[in-house]
């Protein structure tokens, strides 16, 4: 299982290193890439994947809520762990509870289980952005504030998700040339997310942490530990299990390293987080398919 897995990661990981080689070559900024991908790519992926997805209700019921519960829980246990280590908790928290469901997870899932995986693991990265676009952003701005607030409501991908739900559940037809259009556009989100990565690893300058060590066990450890707890409370089975259990010990989300640029923070922590978890990576995603099975 271990060796299948990285197999199926391994598109993901020559996306990766064909961006961090590119940039060893060529000046380019990775947060232009983020910007097109997160603004304009993957909300057509969102919306032309929840709206035409055939999931049941109780599908998507439990990876919403597995999904959230797993985001509170996470948020207590590293809210506690940053106090002890005596760490910032506006440069290190959101790099603890967030992770790469996303831009790693949306590829991942599609190469292992098809788009009925993939449906599922956008569903719980929605849950995953309306939590890192509110309280996420309020934990690096330091507070509540108006600019937290405008920032969640000018996201492109909150909008995709709020509207892909309402097409789907009303069952709205949207027309055969649009649909076909979005899905084209949204298609190019998971290889370019995953080239925007690697150019953001080779323009990180990786600096020493004490608590490094122990926050990368948070993560992968102590995520995988919080999803067992809430598939168990929840008794989920099948593939939502097994899709919750991975999604709760994946890397580090990249958000958590640009996020406090566009704020004025310091970002160093958050990319150290996002570059040594997805290389290590290569090892814990397999192992976390391993121990779901």
């Amino acid at each position: 299982m271990i060796i299948s897995s990285f197999f199926q990661m391994l598109p993901i990981l020559i996306s990766i290193a064909a961006g961090y080689l590119y940039a060893h070559r060529f000046e380019v900024e990775a947060t232009s890439l983020v910007t097109v991908t997160s603004d304009l790519l993957l909300p057509a992926l969102i919306f032309h994947s929840v709206s035409q997805s055939p999931l049941s209700s109780q599908a998507l019921g439990e990876v919403l809520t597995s999904s959230a519960l797993i985001c509170l829980i996470l948020l207590v246990t590293g809210w506690l762990w940053v106090r002890l280590v005596g760490e910032n908790p506006r440069s290190v928290l959101p790099a603890l509870v967030f992770m790469n469901s996303g831009f790693l997870g949306i590829p991942l899932m599609k190469l292992w289980g098809g788009n009925e995986a993939m449906n599922l693991i956008l569903i719980f990265d929605q849950m995953q952005g309306i939590f890192m676009f509110s309280i996420g952003i309020l934990i690096i701005t330091g507070g509540f504030n108006k600019k937290s607030f405008v920032s969640l409501l000018h996201s492109p991908i909150i909008w995709a998700m709020v509207l892909g739900f309402i097409f789907n559940l009303s069952g709205i037809t949207i027309p055969a040339p649009i649909a076909t259009s979005l899905f084209f556009v949204g298609e190019a989100a998971s290889p370019l997310a995953c080239v925007a990565l690697g150019i953001s690893i080779r323009h990180t300058r990786f600096t020493f942490h004490k608590s490094l060590f122990g926050s990368l066990l948070f993560r992968f450890v102590g995520g995988w530990l919080i999803g067992l707890l809430v598939v168990s409370i929840l008794g989920l089975t099948g593939l939502v299990r097994t899709i919750t259990l991975v999604a709760a010990a994946l890397p580090s989300a990249m958000f958590t390293s640009i996020l406090p640029l566009r704020y004025e923070q310091d970002n160093q922590y958050a990319s150290m987080m996002v570059v040594i978890s997805t290389l290590l990576g290569v090892v814990t995603i397999p192992l976390s398919f391993a121990l779901a099975a």
